[in-house]
């Protein structure tokens, strides 16, 4: 690829580049999408094999495009998500390049940015970088190898049949540990799962999903303290058709729960004291949706079916009232560890002055303060629905207009 020039780039071929590349396109502004390996590639190649979208399909889409051949209230597969995105950009046209990574950005004395990629130099007057907040896996150096056990982070796990056989311990018990631990105990596996502080959210109420509760009671639109600020875990599931995550009815199965795991050593791990404090506190923003819920109701004089017994919360487990404290693994048959920690941003290929000292960018709604220089599908962006497929869609549209005023 010989050097070349374009009006607007935009880093990324995953969902927020493409939202970004759609109102680009219904603008009539000339960009150009890169994308380093394939469309939604990390939806293809760094998630578990049985995973499905976390919120039904009549909600976790970009406005201009359905799922076509699935229940709305259903949650698309992985793969059928990918076939989403490559649909939409197909049908919009999306000048997306893929297989083409961007090494470095710099920005240059005549305020336009040079990227060099693997293929040669595109020089841009605007820059999107749409590479989401997945980026860098978080993978504490806390289990030495000498532990025996293998360990992986979980955008490495793909099935149980990939683990050697024995007892396995998820550390990290969001969306992803849960719904891991969930799968591994139902394939006969022994489980371990830490569970560490967590939201927890009913999966429906009152014949509403919780997304549709999330839209009602105006938290899609709740604003970040400040820009960056981080995202609260939270443990809600879309498999086995949707059910809430209920962390006691893991354990009634047999999977044992432990605290925030701390440390290592002698062969053994060690957990805060803090498993039955983690839960109360996932019970108690439950039942604060739930309070929300049937106020929002009444106020607004909805014909909801009532739903009594979503109140009812279950006694605690033993593994709860009686908490593990350390674990040692060759003991316990414990022969994998998947750390569900999550990612960190890395800009490093980025050489701009315009991160803060945890490496997060400074920007406004996405608005960079480098002129010209944007950020997208980041978490609280503008707010909470910012990182979710529909929520980057209304911000792609925002930085488009952002981008048209420069002129």
């Amino acid at each position: 690829m010989a050097d070349e020039t374009v009006e607007t780039l935009v880093i990324g071929g995953g969902q927020a580049g493409l939202a970004m590349s759609g109102h680009l396109g219904k603008r009539g502004m000339a960009h150009l999408v890169l994308e380093r390996h394939r469309i939604a590639e990390r939806w293809r190649t760094e998630r578990w094999d049985s995973l499905v979208a976390n919120g039904p399909a009549w909600h976790d889409r970009f406005p201009d495009l359905t799922f076509d051949d699935i229940d709305g209230d259903s949650f698309a597969p992985k793969d059928r998500i990918v076939r989403y995105f490559e649909t939409f950009a197909a049908q919009n046209q999306s000048p997306i390049r893929c297989g083409v990574e961007v090494r470095q950005l710099e920005r240059m004395a005549d305020g336009r940015f040079r990227a060099e990629t693997a293929e040669g130099v595109i020089t841009a007057r605007n820059v999107v970088s749409a590479t989401g907040p997945f980026q860098k896996p978080v993978f504490p150096a806390m289990i030495p190898e000498t532990a025996g056990v293998v360990q992986m982070h979980s955008s490495g796990y793909r099935n149980p049949g990939q683990l050697p056989e024995g007892a396995v311990l998820v550390i990290g018990a969001g969306s992803s540990g849960a719904q891991i631990a969930d799968e591994l105990l139902r394939s006969g596996r022994k489980v371990f799962l830490s569970v560490g502080p967590h939201d927890r959210p009913p999966r429906a109420y009152r014949g509403k999903d919780f997304v549709w509760w999330l839209g009602a009671l105006g938290k899609w639109d709740a604003r970040a303290a400040t820009p960056g600020t981080e995202h609260v875990t939270i443990a809600v599931s879309g498999a086995e058709g949707g059910q809430t995550v209920d962390f006691r009815r893991m354990a009634a199965r047999g999977m044992v729960l432990v605290g925030r795991t701390e440390s290592y050593a002698d062969g053994a791990l060690r957990f805060a004291p803090d498993l039955a404090g983690n839960i109360a506190r996932g019970d108690a923003n439950y039942l604060s949706v739930l309070d929300e819920a049937d106020a929002y109701a009444v106020q607004q004089g909805l014909d909801l079916p009532e739903e009594p017994e979503a109140r009812q919360i279950g006694a605690d487990p033993a593994c709860v009232t009686d908490p593990v404290l350390s674990l040692d693994l060759r003991a316990a048959g414990v022969t994998a560890v998947i750390w569900a920690t999550g990612y960190v941003l890395d800009y490093g290929w980025m050489k701009i002055d315009v991160f803060d000292e945890k490496g997060r960018p400074r920007h406004d709604r996405g608005v960079s303060e480098v002129p010209g220089l944007y950020f997208i599908g980041l978490p609280w962006l503008s707010r909470r629905a910012s990182p979710f497929i529909w929520g980057v869609w209304h911000d792609a549209d925002y930085l488009a207009g952002q981008i048209a005023a420069r002129g």
